[in-house]
Formats: structure tokens, C-alpha cells, sequence
């Protein structure tokens, strides 16, 4: 008798804990409907710039429509998905889940929409990255038009931003792309971000250089943002875990490298004006989780706290006049030194407070998250309803600027908080906070793809596939290494000194291709003729990229370094420089290879190097360097190359499939003779 009541007290308490469960999330609901949703353009899904003047329950026309941010969109939408996660995990949700995720479905397909209507300013920015022609931030609320007056439109980090949570997104199971069209133009915009390593842009914030007269600068904010969106989605199937091969996203791992780079050597600064800046919170933290390396992250999250925290929240960036009573209204940029008018006395956001709540959530530092919980609770805003809002900013009031500037964080600031104003960002992070917190919502099920650390050991292995790019390459990493001997004759010469060679003809069925080959496969992906696109920019395939070998229609492709190639690379012929240039590109793959398989490095010889006997020692000691498995310090391994497909980083080009390109094979690109 006692086992049957203790089974239905457990029963009862479990009847009770689903019970609460669901009357907490349908009040996240009710609170997400009246803040957030109710925002949301009817027609194109975006979100306003502002709530200030609220239009909900108005009829909007073309004229009056206020702008649509696709940031502020892309983080609200963020908020509706959260709560469909949570919701989720309820057997019978009435219908919630299903109604907040294509909530969050319709936000990104009409960014989508707007995008792909400017497809034209894609095509022109990948081949040339004119601020002029770069995709628009904002646009018209209903209907997606671009907006006509001049705006600071060209910032990367929002792309970046759209591709790594459109990963995120159909990750968890959210039909986003709907056709082949839209895959080619989401390819594109893979080329479009691919140089923001050396594209200055305007930034999170819109103003370009701190000194705000109208002058780009290279962000580490929109390089770092960049680089995780270019993680997220490489190697990524855009159809889901039931689409095609042709649905698959590709990434040329060089520039990845590079702007992984860039962003690790700007860091701990943002830019070349501003010594640091809250824009580094969302790329080290949530969503980007963009720093490989633990102490560059500590580094730059100590720098952005010990300069810019304060009471209040966090400031922008030292000497920010946004907001604050000294900043003349009405006026677009700044005279010049003006900015020091505003030393001390900045804007703080609450907004730095809820990324680092969101980082210690992300890292399990609770000590951090109870400490940044309880200074925002005193920054909210309780509206007459008892609604709990989370204020744009807290500025310095008129009277006393002097005052705070003589003794920073010693007078009282004023909400920016407008009774009929609803500061989306900062209130869909506060929503997503808040969830997770009260345990409805677990981090990783925002991250399924895990980019941070916490979530990686645990997410599906489907999402770490052989090319997708890690954190840095295996310490002991060793590079591949195969000797292509122009002809029988030199093969027979390097075997005298028992260096191991094979010609173009002994390698069949695989073949041995030049970049040039390469570059002209690549070309075909991501070509739409009715949206005007025509595929990757004829840019040269690095030295990363030649170190994987190709399947494309069942054919084995392996490419040597652009250094062999004697039409593009005349220096080449000096043999003195091409043995430097081996090494250095030895080293380099060496330190920058951070895929989870081996490189396989395929060295060109040719007879005319051979001719000269004052540099016949040196490229024999080389060969010699390679035979013994250590060149200038980097480990290799001298093999013939069919013995080293299964250790070798092998990269599938399925796209190349149909089309009239397609109706002839390629021929083996490589001058040599058999």
C-alpha cells in the first residue's frame, strides 16, 4: 500500500513541476507578445530601429514607416526562438512552439528578402568592397525598399551576424532556405564578408572611426563576428540534416585563416581609434564566441571592464558622445576634436551588463553571473503595468557634467527610458537571460552547433565534420608530403640520392592540377543567372587550400602551391628563392592548419632546376630535409600519394554537377610531360 501512494506522490510532484513549468513559459509568452512581438512588421517580418512612436496598432503606410534594423531584427528573433526551445520540451504546448519559431523563421527569410533584392550590390562588393555598394542595414519596415537618404550602411559584422545564427537556427531544426536560388545567394554572401579582414567598415555602431566624421576603420568587432559566421557555416547544409550535397556551404579555408589572423593581432584593441569598446562583448561572448585563445579572450574582456564599466552599465567606447546632453542634435558628424568634450562624462548601456551575464552563463561562472545580475536589477525599468524593461542608456544630465568629469561615477544619471519606448536588443537578451536562468532553457540549446567552449563537448559530432575549422591544429601536427618528378628521367635522378618520386602518369587514376584549375571549379559555385550572380570571385587558391586534395565527379584532384606555377609565379625559376619560399610555406601550414586531418603538400620538380649545379645542393638538401622527415623545423612525411588519402584533409566539391560547364572534363591542367 505504501509503494502505490509513494507512486502517486511522486506522480503528483511531477504533475507539478510540468504544471509550473508551463505557467512560467506561457507568462515569458504574454510578456514576449506585449514587448517584442508585437513590433514585428506584418509584411517583411523585420523589426523597427526604435519603438519610440509606437505603430502597432496603426495602419502604416510606404511614406511613414519607420525603418527596419536588420540587427535589432536578427536579436529579437533571437528571443522568439529561445522561447520556442523552451517550449519544446513540453508535450502540449497549445501550439507555442510552432507559432514563435516561424515567427523567428519569418524575421530571417525577410532579411533574407531584403538582401536578395540588392543581390546586384553583392555582385559588385565581392569583386571590388566599395562602401557604396555594400548590402543596406536598414530598410523600409514594410516593405523591404532601400532606404533613399545617405546611411552608413557597409557593416560586416551584421553579416556575419545573419549567416552564424541562420547556422544556429536550422541547426535546431528551423526550415529556413526554401530553394536552390536562395543557397546561391547565401553562398555569396560567403565571398561578400570573406576580405573583412582587410575592409574597414563603420562597425556595431554606425560611426566608423570615434572621431564620427564620416571615416571607415578595420573593427576586430566585425573581423571577429566575420570569422565565426565563416566557422559556423562552412561545410554546412543549408536544407538541413535532409538536404542535398549541392545545399552545402564552402568556405575557402585561406581567407578564413586570414581573417582569423587580422582579428588575433587587432585584439585586445577594436580599431586604430578606439582602444576598446563594448562591441568586443558579443564577438568573445555570446553569440559569437569568435577567441580561440583563452588569454587573448581574458585580456580583452578585462580591457573592455576595467575602461568602460561603471555604475550604470557600459560605455560604448571612451569619448562616445552618443546621447549625452553636450552632443549637438541635428548634426551628422562631429567638428574636429569635439570628442573631447565628451571625456568622462559617456553614455553607459546596460546592455554591456546582459553580455556579461551571457558569458558567465556561456563559461559557468556563476560568481560572475550573480554579480552582473544584481547591478542590472537595479538599472530596470518597472512601467505601470509592473513589466520589467531594460533602458536604452544612462546619461550624465545637464547640471552636473562638470561635476562627473572632475569625479567619474560620482553623480547620479538619468534612464533614457521613454514610457511608450521599448529598447528591443537590450529586452530580447534580457528575455533569453532570464529563460536560461530559470532553468526553462538550457545554453546549449541556443548554441547547437557548440561554438563555446561549454557546449562543444557536447553538441552532435554531425556539426564537427573532417573540414569544419577548429580551434588550432594538433601540436604535433605532421605535413604530407608527395615529390611530383616532371619526367621518368628525373625520377631516376632522384632516385640515385633515394629520394622517393612519382610522375603525373604513376599517380593515376588521381590527378595533379594546377590552382588555376581549381580557381576555375570554384568559379561555378554559387552562379545564379537570375539573381545575377556570378559565383566565387577568380581570386588565387592559397596555400591552405592546395593542401587538401579535391574529389569532384568521382575523380581524386590534388593541386600544388602557386609557388610551381610558372605562368603566375616567374620567381619560381630562381631556385635559391623557390627553396626559401618551400619552407616558409611549410611553416606556414604548419602554424595555421586547423583542420582535424593532415595537409598533404605537393612538391613540383622540374628538369631546368636540375641544370644548374650551384643550385643543385640546395634543392637537394632540401629533398634530403624531406627523406629524413624534418624540414626547418617542421615534421614531414615523405610518401608516395595514394598511401595517404585516409590521413589526408579531403574536401568533396559535389556542387560541380550539371550545367553545360560541366559537360566536358576537365583536363589535367599540369604542363608536364609522363
Amino acid at each position: 500500500m505504501s509503494n502505490i501512494d509513494d507512486t502517486d506522490s511522486l506522480d503528483g510532484c511531477r504533475f507539478d513541476a510540468v504544471f509550473e513549468q508551463r505557467a512560467s513559459l506561457d507568462n515569458y509568452y504574454r510578456s514576449l507578445k506585449k514587448l517584442i512581438l508585437k513590433y514585428q512588421s506584418p509584411t517583411t517580418g523585420l523589426y523597427p530601429v526604435s519603438t519610440s512612436h509606437d505603430t502597432s496598432g496603426t495602419t502604416i503606410t510606404k511614406t511613414d514607416s519607420p525603418d527596419g534594423s536588420v540587427r535589432q531584427t536578427i536579436y529579437c528573433c533571437m528571443s522568439s526562438w529561445a522561447l520556442s526551445l523552451a517550449y519544446k520540451k513540453l508535450d502540449n504546448d497549445n501550439g507555442r512552439t510552432q507559432e514563435l519559431q516561424q515567427s523567428a523563421v519569418k524575421s530571417m527569410r525577410g532579411i533574407l528578402f531584403c538582401y536578395m533584392r540588392q543581390s546586384n550590390r553583392v555582385e559588385q562588393f565581392k569583386k571590388f568592397q566599395n562602401a557604396e555598394d555594400a548590402l543596406h542595414s536598414r530598410f523600409n519596415l514594410m516593405t523591404g525598399d532601400e532606404l533613399v537618404r545617405n546611411y552608413p550602411h557597409m557593416q560586416m559584422d551584421v553579416i556575419g551576424l545573419y549567416l552564424l545564427t541562420l547556422v544556429q537556427m536550422i541547426a535546431s531544426g528551423l526550415k529556413i532556405i526554401y530553394s536552390m536560388d536562395e543557397v546561391n545567394f547565401v553562398q555569396n554572401l560567403v565571398y561578400y564578408v570573406e576580405r573583412a579582414y582587410r575592409t574597414p567598415d563603420f562597425g556595431l555602431w554606425e560611426r566608423g572611426t570615434k572621431n564620427n566624421n564620416g571615416t571607415r576603420e578595420l573593427h576586430s568587432s566585425s573581423v571577429g563576428m566575420v570569422k565565426s559566421g565563416l566557422d559556423a557555416i562552412n561545410g554546412f547544409n543549408l536544407f538541413g540534416s535532409q538536404g542535398t550535397a549541392w545545399s552545402v556551404i564552402y568556405v575557402d579555408i585561406d581567407a578564413h585563416n586570414r581573417n582569423r589572423t587580422i582579428f588575433e593581432t587587432l585584439l585586445p584593441r577594436e580599431s586604430s581609434s578606439k582602444n576598446t569598446d563594448l562591441a568586443l562583448l558579443p564577438t568573445l561572448t555570446f553569440p559569437a564566441f569568435a577567441i580561440d585563445n583563452a588569454e587573448l579572450r581574458g585580456k580583452t574582456k578585462a580591457k573592455v571592464i576595467n575602461k568602460l564599466q561603471g555604475r550604470y552599465g557600459v560605455k560604448r567606447f571612451l569619448r562616445d558622445g552618443y546621447r549625452t546632453v553636450l552632443e549637438e542634435e541635428g548634426r551628422e558628424y562631429y567638428r574636429p576634436a569635439e570628442i573631447k568634450l565628451f571625456d568622462r562624462v559617456e553614455c553607459e548601456w546596460p546592455l554591456g551588463f546582459l553580455f556579461l551575464i551571457l558569458d558567465g552563463l556561456f563559461t559557468g561562472d556563476q560568481q560572475q553571473v550573480n554579480l552582473y545580475h544584481e547591478k542590472l536589477q537595479s538599472l530596470l525599468i518597472t512601467d505601470k503595468k509592473g513589466v520589467r524593461l531594460v533602458p536604452e542608456y544612462y546619461y550624465v544630465p545637464q547640471d552636473v557634467v562638470d561635476l562627473e568629469r572632475s569625479e567619474p561615477g560620482s553623480q547620479f544619471r538619468l534612464s533614457s527610458h521613454d514610457s511608450q519606448a521599448v529598447f528591443l536588443w537590450g529586452q530580447a537578451l534580457y528575455t533569453i537571460i532570464t529563460l536560461i536562468m530559470d532553468g526553462l532553457l538550457a545554453t546549449v540549446d541556443m548554441d547547437p552547433i557548440g561554438r563555446s567552449e561549454t557546449n562543444k563537448r557536447i553538441v552532435s559530432s554531425s556539426y564537427n565534420h573532417d573540414n569544419c575549422f577548429q580551434q588550432q591544429g594538433p601540436s604535433d601536427l605532421v605535413v604530407q608530403m608527395c615529390i611530383i618528378a616532371e619526367s621518368s628521367r628525373l625520377q631516376a635522378l632522384l632516385s640515385t640520392y633515394g629520394i622517393l618520386s612519382q610522375t603525373p602518369h604513376q599517380v593515376e587514376p588521381m590527378q595533379i592540377w594546377s590552382p588555376s584549375g581549381l580557381v576555375d571549379i570554384y568559379e561555378q559555385l554559387g552562379v545564379n543567372k537570375k539573381l545575377g550572380l556570378s559565383g566565387r570571385p577568380n581570386r588565387p587558391v592559397g596555400a591552405l587550400g592546395t593542401s587538401k586534395i579535391y574529389r569532384i565527379e568521382g575523380q581524386t584532384i590534388m593541386c600544388y602551391p602557386l609557388q610551381f606555377e610558372l605562368q603566375d609565379f616567374y620567381m619560381g625559376q630562381d631556385i635559391l628563392l623557390l627553396v626559401d619560399e618551400i619552407k616558409q610555406t611549410l611553416r606556414f601550414i604548419r602554424d595555421q592548419w586547423n583542420i582535424r586531418k593532415r595537409p598533404t603538400f605537393c612538391c613540383i620538380m622540374r628538369e631546368d632546376s636540375f641544370k644548374n649545379s650551384s643550385s643543385l645542393t640546395h634543392i637537394l638538401d632540401l629533398l634530403s630535409s624531406f627523406k629524413h622527415g624534418h624540414c626547418d623545423g617542421v615534421p614531414v612525411r615523405l610518401e608516395r600519394l595514394q598511401t595517404m588519402l585516409n590521413s589526408a584533409a579531403i574536401e568533396h566539391l559535389d556542387f560541380f554537377r550539371y550545367g553545360s560547364a560541366t559537360q566536358r572534363r576537365y583536363t589535367l591542367p599540369l604542363t608536364l610531360n609522363p
